[in-house]
């Protein structure tokens, strides 16, 4: 919401010498938020000039320029410049003739842009100065001709201050409103914000016209709505005034352009332009219908199947059942509270005008809106609520316009139909804003603070019962009116006090070994992402289960993209839309992690909350072991996804594309980091490779799964054949580990190496073979590693030769290699005996 302080200062007292930043800070105190500002960003001397005579001189590129006489002065006094009081400025424009009066910008002054005007030499000529058009002032898009005073009605004396004859001093400060303060969209509601920052008198403007009496018969008026939305009726409130004769092509007034053009709004014509006037000073949307277009009275009613309707955009609309519409004997005359018809539009030949002023419901006009894609100012308002009890002066204001600037008569009467509810009083306990803020607040300042903002107020037993002013529908508990003390009696008033941690605690070891895991993973070169918790069924199914069946999933109520209503079960569906986001942006070479929850409901089980606790107190026992009844496991995992080349070409050295090794590798860091003994075993996963897939197991329990996603899911996200992907449940990696970690010897003596080739056939994992040769080794073995699985010639067919590296070492002797040796064939035999593992000789 744009406010210029020249409007802002008719309803609440500014200050002599008031700046936009202080009107910013006042608003800023009482909750809404700065924005911007705005100003016309011109410099004078800009003045009011009258045309002698001109010259037309056609020239070589075709194009012919006036030579103008443009008096800027009045006779024997000198210009605003210091200059001549006649300049000789050349003009392209030929809309204007001799005598007539127009806005001259001298040497010296800036336009919008900023274009500084200088006297300089063009067409053979010295121009002192420009003729200006509407669109170099900034007063509006013409830039056919140059501005014409009396197009404006302005008959100013020559040398006349041009800025602030045509409003162009003023300046506007910008506000965010919050859809919770719809009646911030209006200066009337502004107005009454400063004045309760500042403690000035507010005036307001709906007290200054008089509401005309509303008569049955002044026209008719009916409001039949066979359909409403969640069972409110679509209108309210339906005023009605009719203004007669009316000369429509009357300029605006420049002050009202102004005004206008701060506000943001473009001036279409001046009953176009008193209807957004008042619709931006009162907050109340209007709309004026030519009367002799009109058949019949009015009837507000939903939209039949198949009815179109030809709004003022020139654009036919089929109409939807939901639709509110405004109609007359012959059907559809416009979208009500979205945008008008195109047959009764107010134009140039309009003699008598129907004034309309109505309360329209705010879902039913959101719905509207947003289904024929016709974002107004006017449903702006309506979705966030208008006053219901403003139709009758915003009507009776609209008409003392059109009678005071476009000449009309208006009829002493005018219709009215006003069924709002009265709103019904809030029940406000003692000390409860105490209590819910925080700060100690007597019983007179919230008294005074709910009946400063219109309340009304009365005591009763044990509090106070509040009624909300009408032009707040946003106040409907108790807690709406706590927030209104605090915000009026001051933000500054809340204390700030961090929380002080009980002595002896700090992180959880489930805290800690987060930490450790993602400081462990960003030092291996991974970056950390986080990805939409939103998927498809579909995902859900491929990544969260093994073999891509049907699972459980959570769907949310109101979701943010339909296309993606379910809560995953799974990370890697957001680690792969990241890697496609970011190969579609040149980044080939990814290494990406996340930590975040899975949500896995039970089957055929009905999750969610009867009731909320309430906010000030802490829950009991039993009310918080609902609330975890109430929502389905939700384990915190792990998920990494590698790409591209995990090593770049360099001099002297290949590239080293990502697999599944390093998938591998970053669930061992992960599980050494959390202080966990890993295993993987040959597994299997609907998305993943088929034969490139582990199951990552810690105390025998799997715990999650690593490889390389299938090629024809890779292709599908328009990824690489080649993606390595892990996924861990976290949660269940720290259950399973012992927190007591104790830290290795580290061996002083001689260690003996030794390797060892077994031969075995080739389904059995290397894994078993390696935890046999460990177990019979015995306490001498410090290491094993496999460095080697040949499968070739001298091999028999079936089978396998893994190489393993042993490296043994005793803490109280040097070992012999005899004592390697034997330790060794201890392993070697024990692997044949689970295994049928043979020395390859």
């Amino acid at each position: 919401m744009r406010v210029p302080l020249s409007w802002l200062a008719e309803y609440v007292d500014l200050p002599p010498g008031t700046s936009l930043e202080e009107v910013h800070a006042a608003l800023v105190r009482v909750g809404l938020e700065e924005e911007d500002v705005h100003t016309f960003d011109l410099q004078g001397p800009i003045v009011v000039g009258e045309v002698l005579e001109f010259v037309e001189e056609p020239q070589s590129n075709g194009k012919t320029i006036r030579w103008c006489q443009v008096r800027v002065a009045p006779d024997g006094e000198p210009a605003a410049d210091g200059g001549d009081a006649v300049h000789g400025i050349v003009c392209g424009a030929r809309n204007f003739f001799v005598g007539d009066k127009v806005v001259v910008t001298l040497p010296g002054s800036v336009l919008p842009g900023p274009f500084p005007i200088a006297a300089r030499k063009t067409y053979g000529h010295v121009s002192d100065g420009m003729i200006a058009s509407a669109r170099e002032l900034g007063l509006g898009e013409d830039h056919d001709g140059i501005l014409r005073l009396s197009t404006l009605g302005i008959d100013a004396p020559v040398g006349t201050d041009a800025i602030a004859l045509l409003g162009l001093d003023d300046a506007a400060v910008e506000i965010n409103v919050t859809p919770d303060r719809g009646y911030a969209f209006s200066i009337r509601g502004v107005a009454r914000e400063y004045a309760h920052a500042t403690g000035a008198v507010f005036r307001d403007p709906a007290e200054q016209v008089a509401a005309a009496d509303g008569a049955a018969d002044a026209f008719p008026v009916e409001i039949s709505d066979d359909a409403p939305i969640r069972g409110r009726v679509g209108a309210s409130v339906f005023a009605t005034r009719i203004v007669r004769g009316i000369d429509a092509t009357r300029p605006t007034p420049a002050w009202m352009v102004a005004r206008l053009k701060l506000a943001g709004i473009r001036s279409l014509s001046l009953p176009v332009d008193i209807t957004n006037y008042v619709m931006l000073e009162l907050g109340q949307p209007i709309h004026g219908y030519d009367l002799d277009a009109l058949q019949g009275g009015i009837v507000v009613r939903r939209a039949q199947p198949g009815e179109t309707l030809e709004t003022l955009d020139g654009k036919v609309r089929t109409l939807d059942p939901e639709d509110l519409l405004i109609t007359d004997d012959r059907g559809a005359i416009g979208l009500a509270g979205v945008m008008g018809g195109a047959d009764t539009e107010i134009g140039d030949e309009t003699r008598n005008v129907l004034i309309e002023a109505a309360n329209f419901d705010p879902v039913s006009i959101a719905r509207t809106a947003r289904r024929h894609k016709l974002p107004s100012e006017a449903s702006k308002r309506f979705e966030r609520g208008v006053d219901p009890a403003i139709a009758g002066a915003a009507a009776a204001r609209v008409a003392q316009l059109l009678v005071d600037l476009a000449g009309g008569t208006a009829d002493e009467a005018g219709s009215l139909i006003h069924a709002a509810p009265e709103r019904e009083a809030i029940l406000l306990p003692d000390g409860y804003v105490t209590r819910l803020i925080g700060v100690e607040y007597t019983e007179a300042e919230v008294h005074d603070a709910l009946a400063e903002i219109g309340g009304r107020v009365s005591r009763v037993d044990g509090g106070f019962a509040v009624v909300p002013p009408s032009w707040r529908p946003d106040l409907t508990a108790k807690a709406d009116l706590a927030e209104e003390v605090a915000r009026l009696l001051g933000y500054d008033r809340i204390p700030s006090v961090l929380p002080v941690a009980p002595p002896g605690r700090g992180l959880t070891r489930s805290q800690r070994v987060r930490r450790t895991v993602a400081d462990a993973l960003a030092a291996a070169g991974a970056t950390e992402v986080l990805a939409f918790p939103f998927v498809t069924e579909a995902e859900n199914a491929q990544f969260g289960s093994t073999d891509g069946s049907a699972v459980a999933s959570v769907k949310l109520a109101n979701a943010l993209d339909a296309s993606t209503p379910f809560l995953r079960r799974s990370l890697l569906p957001g680690l792969i839309g990241v890697a496609r986001r970011n190969l579609s942006r040149g980044l080939t070479d990814l290494d990406v992690f996340e930590f975040g929850l899975v949500f896995l409901p039970e089957e055929d089980r009905e999750y969610g909350v009867a009731d909320l606790p309430i906010g000030w107190e802490r829950p009991a026992d039993d009310v918080l072991s609902g609330l975890d009844a109430g929502i389905p496991a939700q384990p915190r995992h792990l998920a990494v996804l590698l790409t591209g080349d995990r090593s770049p070409k360099q001099p002297g050295r290949p590239a080293e594309p990502a697999g599944i090794a390093d998938a591998l590798d970053a669930v061992r860091r992960v599980a050494h980091a959390a202080g966990a003994r890993v295993e993987f075993a040959q597994g299997a996963h609907h998305a993943l490779h088929p034969g490139r897939t582990a199951e990552v197991r810690v105390a025998g329990q799997v715990v999650g799964y690593a490889g390389e996603l299938h090629p024809a899911l890779a292709a599908e996200a328009d990824l690489p054949r080649v993606v390595a992907v892990a996924e861990v449940d976290l949660d269940a990696i720290i259950a399973l580990t012992d927190p007591a970690v104790e830290a290795r010897t580290i061996g002083t003596l001689p260690a003996a190496t030794q390797d060892l080739s077994l031969v075995v056939d080739a389904e059995v994992p290397a894994a078993a073979v390696a935890d046999a040769v460990r177990e019979g080794a015995g306490e001498l073995l410090e290491e094993l590693r496999l460095v080697d699985d040949y499968r070739g010639t001298g091999v028999p067919e079936g089978a396998k030769s893994l190489t393993f590296a042993l490296r043994f070492r005793a803490v109280d002797r040097t070992l012999t290699a005899a004592e390697a040796s034997d330790a060794k064939l201890a392993g070697a035999a024990v692997a044949a005996e689970r295994t049928g593992a043979a020395i390859r000789e």
